[in-house]
């Protein structure tokens, strides 16, 4: 009588696991594993002694920096002067009338009719910590977006995003905020790059692009909110100026209506800022007459 396999040939163990029984083998190396040691690969299952062998093998990626661009190298530097001439008029003592002095963003003295404090104030740092978290967005997203837009576009939308910022903090923040720094600027950019990525959407890195942003949007926002001091006001501003401005600058219709609609886009977004600017001049000063 013939004798069927599976009733002389003796049950295998898990290599890892010998009280383990088992009929499944690591289609790597060949070796017995039994459910608990299985991980599901493109054929069969590889057991973990093989999977941290190929996880070492992988190639690593390294996170690599945009390289650096003229504008955005320039704004950088001009970020880092203006600290070092804030620090030698005394702002490291602590004195803030120095702020005031070289352009903060102040509500009171824009009413007077300094509106120029929407502007240079977001060349402005209270301290190192302050200018290195700016410097660092600025150095990420500047370099992204001038790489593929352009420097002279870049420089437009920084500034315009910028100026829509202190002009949104102006018009619905507190008479009493002193207001500098370039985070407003920067979420501009952060902004812009979202929309660029939107507009190719139907790229996979595109896609992956628009998480990104979307996620540090959000964490930057939440932080905002919850953490005193920080002109979230400012944020908003900048982002809403940045997604606008973004579509804008990258163009719409046809190549010849393509430079009209950029110039036609952020000529609006700085429209929006002064007339905001010029509502809540208006509103202040029936207040206090």
């Amino acid at each position: 009588m013939a004798t069927h396999p599976s009733e002389t040939t003796k049950p295998e163990t898990c290599y890892r696991h010998p009280n383990q029984e088992t009929l499944v083998h690591c289609t790597r190396c060949g070796r017995p594993i039994c459910p608990e040691c299985m991980t599901p690969a493109p054929v069969g299952h590889h057991c973990p002694a093989c999977v941290e062998e190929a996880r070492r093998s992988a190639p690593r990626r390294r996170l690599r920096l945009p390289r650096p661009r003229s504008v955005t190298t320039a704004l950088l530097g001009v970020n880092v002067a203006v600290f070092a001439v804030s620090l030698l008029l005394g702002l490291g003592g602590g004195r803030g009338e120095v702020l005031v002095r070289m352009g903060a963003m102040v509500p009171v003295l824009v009413v007077d009719g300094q509106y120029w404090r929407l502007v240079t104030a977001i060349f402005l740092h209270a301290n190192l910590v302050h200018l290195l978290l700016n410097a660092l967005g600025l150095s990420i997203f500047g370099n992204l977006i001038e790489s593929v837009i352009g420097s002279g576009r870049m420089l437009a939308l920084y500034l315009v995003s910028g100026f829509v910022a202190s002009a949104v903090s102006f018009a619905f923040g507190s008479v009493a905020t002193i207001a500098v720094g370039a985070s407003g600027a920067i979420f501009g950019l952060l902004g812009a790059w979202l929309a660029f990525n939107l507009r190719r959407r139907q790229l996979s890195l595109a896609r992956s692009n628009v998480q990104g942003a979307a996620l540090l949007i959000g964490l930057n926002l939440v932080i905002g909110f919850s953490v005193p001091g920080i002109d979230n006001l400012a944020h908003v501003g900048g982002l809403m100026a940045g997604v606008l401005g973004g579509f804008a600058v990258d163009g719409f219709g046809r190549r010849g209506m393509r430079t009209a609609s950029r110039v036609i886009g952020l000529a609006s977004l700085f429209l929006a800022g002064v007339i905001l600017t010029a509502w809540r001049v208006t509103d202040l000063r029936a207040g206090l007459s």
